[in-house]
């Protein structure tokens, strides 16, 4: 299973050079890791590892088929359902999130912020991008805030290097932002729903770190680029050609859009709800008010305006891709290979003691750069129950460290988070490219901020 996923990971990053889609040998691996554990789950899992998990099982199947037998293929497709439903959350929010985004992008909603940002200044843009995107993630969440950043670049920036580069800071900036809002990051988000974090505390432990995190890599930059930046031509899509929105729909849907993104977070913590049915439920009202809006259209011009319309523009690829891996990365969770590396780590390091927390933190969130960081942070979140005081308290030191952590460490490789595989899959940005321009800075950023934390403790 490890080779099967070592070497589909070596696919996806040389996408570019071997000519085959990520989105391909994502889901090869994804099939192929669960079906490696299918035909082989007696001498491939670990049953003392997976020991909660497994009595959790049991006793669920007894009360479901009173009488029958309780087998290990039983136990496998069990874990497969629990890892779908968590799955399938991040890709029904993906979804919604990008059609809402299209959504605008048809009406030319994107121009009320590009014609404000009059600056052609590489080092000026760049800052402003970075604080927007900073501020948005820890309101928004991180990868919503990716996915209208992505489709905002191009209307801005011409020229693959510089859209690179931009996009290569907005994954940066996104990830560090949603690290210190307990909304802001799919992590911390569960931190904070499973306790181990409150809400304010969060805010005032990680904001200094993760500003620290986003600004250092931009400060390097500074010094290093010049000139301005190439703006595209004003282009207008065919549908305005043939039937052009008023500055009333343009600024009906834009806004909407916003306040729909905006209302997952606070939708989320009044109903405690999955944030994917908020984003459906925005999604939902947004279709309502074009169907609305443009009823007294042919079907032709309405179709291009509409949700049914920009749902052909969304990236199909990219949820497929975020589908593989998610996938793969699940098989090696469910085998209990990834609860090994977590009690390595505590073994190893001495998780009992502050700078065994430092070293384990670190490593889990360069880790998350390789494998996705929400199996990682679980597994550390199973490992260590709340304690009454000390390290692992409630808003204890390892939980502070874990979430910044957990949050910034995936953006030294463009795979390792969820804003990241995102970007990619929109701005088609090469694995390799990113590797030698990006990953650099994004390392300087966390190992900054995590020494941050650590001196402010």
């Amino acid at each position: 299973m490890i080779i099967v996923f070592v070497l589909g990971y070596a696919a996806i990053a040389l996408e570019h050079p071997i000519k085959v889609d990520k989105a391909a040998s994502a889901l090869i691996i994804g099939g192929l890791g669960w079906a490696l554990l299918a035909l082989g789950i007696i001498d491939i899992v670990n049953f003392e590892i997976v020991a909660n998990k497994f009595a959790v099982f049991q006793e669920w199947y007894k009360v479901k088929f009173p009488g029958k037998e309780i087998t290990e293929l039983n136990f496998l497709k069990y874990e497969l359902s629990h890892h779908l439903i968590d799955i399938a959350e991040i890709l029904f929010f993906l979804l919604g999130a990008m059609t809402i985004v299209e959504l605008v992008d048809a009406h030319q909603g994107f121009t009320i912020i590009t014609n404000k940002i009059t600056t052609n200044n590489r080092i000026k843009l760049l800052w402003i991008l970075s604080i927007i995107t900073f501020f948005f993630s820890a309101v928004l969440d991180n990868l919503t805030t990716a996915i209208v950043m992505a489709a905002l670049l191009p209307k801005i920036i011409k020229g693959k290097k510089d859209l690179w580069m931009f996009a290569g800071m907005i994954i940066l900036s996104a990830n560090a932002g949603g690290a210190w809002s307990p909304i802001g990051d799919v992590t911390t988000i569960m931190l904070w729903i499973g306790g181990q974090v409150s809400a304010g505390n969060i805010v005032v432990s990680v904001i200094i770190p993760s500003i620290v995190c986003a600004i250092v890599p931009l400060i390097y930059l500074s010094l290093k680029l010049k000139g301005d930046i190439t703006r595209p031509e004003p282009t207008e899509l065919k549908e305005h050609k043939k039937n052009p929105t008023t500055e009333f729909e343009r600024n009906l849907i834009f806004y909407l859009g916003v306040c729909g993104l905006l209302f997952v977070p606070i939708f989320k913590t009044i109903t405690h709800l999955p944030p994917y049915v908020g984003m459906l439920l925005s999604l939902g009202i947004l279709w309502l008010v074009t169907e609305i809006v443009h009823r007294s259209k042919n079907h032709e011009e309405k179709s291009e305006l509409s949700v049914i319309g920009v749902l052909k523009k969304v990236d199909t690829p990219t949820i497929f891709f975020f589908l593989g891996i998610l996938l793969a990365v699940a098989s090696l969770q469910s085998a209990g290979q990834l609860d090994i590396v977590a009690s390595w780590l505590d073994k190893t390091f001495n998780g009992q003691t502050a700078e065994g927390i430092y070293v384990i933190n670190i490593i889990i969130g360069l880790l998350s750069s390789i494998v996705d960081n929400v199996p990682l942070v679980a597994g550390a979140m199973g490992m260590y129950p709340i304690q009454e005081i000390g390290f692992y308290a409630v808003d204890g030191m390892f939980w502070e460290f874990l979430a910044y952590c957990a949050g910034t460490g995936g953006s030294v490789l463009i795979i390792g988070s969820a804003a990241g595989v995102a970007v990619m899959g929109i701005l088609k940005i090469d694995f390799i490219w990113y590797l030698k321009n990006i990953s650099l800075l994004a390392l300087m950023g966390y190992v900054a901020g995590a020494i941050t934390y650590i001196l402010i403790q």
